[in-house]
């Protein structure tokens, strides 16, 4: 699956998302993972916002996992509101926002990147 950087990647099957997982693993880098729903009028309000740091930060891959498709990966996560983003580094959870917050999502993630943000 060739990836550009810079962009939100949606993951449609639960081998995609094994996929994006393990090449998250593997980069060291931070993971933000989004996991949304369709019907869920706050997920619409943020994704536009993911989008647009995901094209501003090229060193985090963002990933978005929608539950209704993905449903035993919500469970396995232990996903009960919508949206809620997982940060992870080499596989590991190291924070966690629930809500349309753009603000501490975007503190959380400066907070991950550390200096190596521009």
């Amino acid at each position: 699956m060739a990836t550009e950087e810079g962009q939100v990647f949606s993951c449609h099957t639960v081998e995609a998302w094994e996929q994006q997982l393990q090449k998250g693993n593997d980069s060291k880098k931070l993971m933000v993972i989004d996991f949304t729903a369709s019907w869920c009028g706050p997920c619409r309000f943020i994704a536009p916002f993911l989008a647009e740091l995901a094209k501003k930060l090229p060193d985090v891959i963002f990933v978005k996992v929608d539950v209704d498709e993905l449903k035993t990966v919500a469970q396995d996560w232990a996903v009960e509101a919508m949206p809620t983003f997982m940060f992870l580094k080499e596989g590991k959870i190291v924070d966690k926002v629930v809500g349309a917050k753009k603000d501490e999502l975007q503190q959380t993630i400066a907070k991950h990147v550390g200096t190596a943000s521009a």
